[in-house]
C-alpha cells in the first residue's frame, strides 16, 4: 500500500495520503493546509480520492477539507462530537492570526466501529476522546499501524487544556484501546515522528 505523510500548514500537521496499487483508490487524514501539494502526491500515484477522514476539528487538521473535497468529489468523515469544535472555525482562526477557511459538509458522523476499506486493507475506526470529545483514531491491521491523531505522540499525549479536552478520557482511550494494539504497531501521530505501542508503553511519561 502507498503511504505518504505530508506535514502540512503552520503547525505542521502530518496529514496521511494511503492509495492501494489495484484500485487506485485513496484515503487522506487529516487535509489541514497545503491542498495542491496533497493532489500532487495524489497524481503522482495515479490515484482517486473516495474518502477524508477527520481526525478531529482542529483547523491544523481540517482546514483543508472543504478545498479537497471541492478538488476530489470525497466525503468526509469526522465524528460528530467535534461539530461544534468545528463551528468554532473562525475562532480558532483568530487563536493563529490566520484568515478562515471555508467549511465543508459532513458526510459521514464516523463513530467507534466503522471500517473503511481499500482493497484489502480495512481501516477501522476507533473513538479515542481526550484531546477533543470526538477525537478519532484508524488502525489499520493489515499495515499494523496506527493513524493517531493528537491522541498520542512520540513520549507525548494530546494536549488537553483546549476546549473540549479532558485529561482523564485521553488516558482512558490510550490504555483502553491504543496499547490494546500489537506492541509493534507503528503510531503515525498527528505531529512528529512515528513511533510504536511498545515504545510508549515503555517509554511515555505521561501514561
Amino acid at each position: 500500500m502507498i503511504h505518504e505523510i505530508l506535514p502540512v500548514g503552520m503547525l505542521q500537521c502530518n496529514c496521511s495520503i494511503f492509495g492501494d496499487e489495484t484500485t487506485s483508490e485513496a484515503i487522506v487524514v487529516d487535509p489541514g493546509d497545503q491542498i495542491e501539494q496533497i493532489l500532487a502526491i495524489v497524481r503522482k500515484h495515479g490515484l482517486k480520492v473516495k474518502a477524508i477522514v477527520i481526525t478531529h476539528a482542529h483547523i491544523d487538521h481540517i482546514g483543508g477539507a472543504q478545498k479537497l473535497k471541492a478538488a476530489t468529489g470525497a466525503q468526509v468523515w469526522m465524528n460528530e462530537q467535534d461539530q461544534e469544535l468545528y463551528d468554532g472555525l473562525d475562532m480558532q482562526a483568530a487563536w493563529l492570526g490566520i484568515r478562515a477557511p471555508e467549511r465543508t459538509e459532513i458526510d459521514h458522523a464516523a463513530k467507534e466501529g466503522d471500517k473503511l476499506v481499500l482493497d484489502a486493507a480495512e481501516f477501522h475506526v476507533l473513538h479515542t476522546p481526550g484531546h477533543t470529545q470526538g477525537s478519532l483514531c484508524l488502525w489499520i491491521p493489515r499495515e499494523n499501524k496506527l493513524v493517531a491523531g493528537d491522541t498520542l505522540f512520540r513520549e507525548s499525549i494530546g494536549r488537553t487544556d483546549l476546549p473540549g479536552g479532558d485529561f482523564r478520557k485521553i488516558l482512558s482511550s490510550i490504555h483502553t484501546k491504543l496499547f490494546a494494539l500489537p506492541e509493534e504497531a507503528v503510531v503515525v501521530p498527528g505531529h512528529g515522528s512515528n513511533t510504536t505501542i511498545g515504545h510508549e508503553k515503555e517509554f511515555n511519561p505521561f501514561v
